[in-house]
């Protein structure tokens, strides 16, 4: 188990000795963690939702808004954390898999590709999805 691994065990047990302290742990079903991570994906996309790609990358400079997207980040990552508990989930060992398929899925291309190629040509680059 590597240092990464044993933190985020450990992250997993404080947050469920923090719901079992609450008597939470009945509400804490996959469906219900799989709904209140989306509900704080979502917020923090609020944070972003009117800024411009320049404001946005610029978001941490602000400490109000730095703040707020530590927190949010925090309430996704919890949330994860829990859910990945609940079904018996290894998130990093979940992470790993799917970026070794998405390598394979994806594979470097022969030339460079960059997001002016095809734009001379008024072609659209293939959509990627479920990545």
């Amino acid at each position: 188990m590597t240092d990464h691994s044993r933190d985020l065990v450990a992250l997993q047990r404080r947050l469920a000795e923090f719901a079992a302290a609450r008597n939470w742990q009945p509400y804490h079903t996959p469906k219900n963690l799989a709904a209140a991570l989306s509900v704080e994906a979502g917020e923090l996309v609020e944070i972003f939702q009117w800024l411009t790609p320049e404001q946005s990358a610029r978001v941490m400079d602000d400490p109000g808004s730095a703040h707020r997207v530590r927190d949010e980040v925090a309430d996704v990552l919890a949330y994860l954390l829990q859910f990945c508990q609940v079904l018996g989930v290894d998130p990093l060992a979940a992470l790993e898999a799917k970026i070794e398929r998405n390598e394979s899925r994806f594979p470097v291309p022969d030339r460079p590709q960059g997001p002016a190629v095809g734009a001379d040509r008024k072609t659209e680059r293939p959509k990627r999805t479920g990545t």
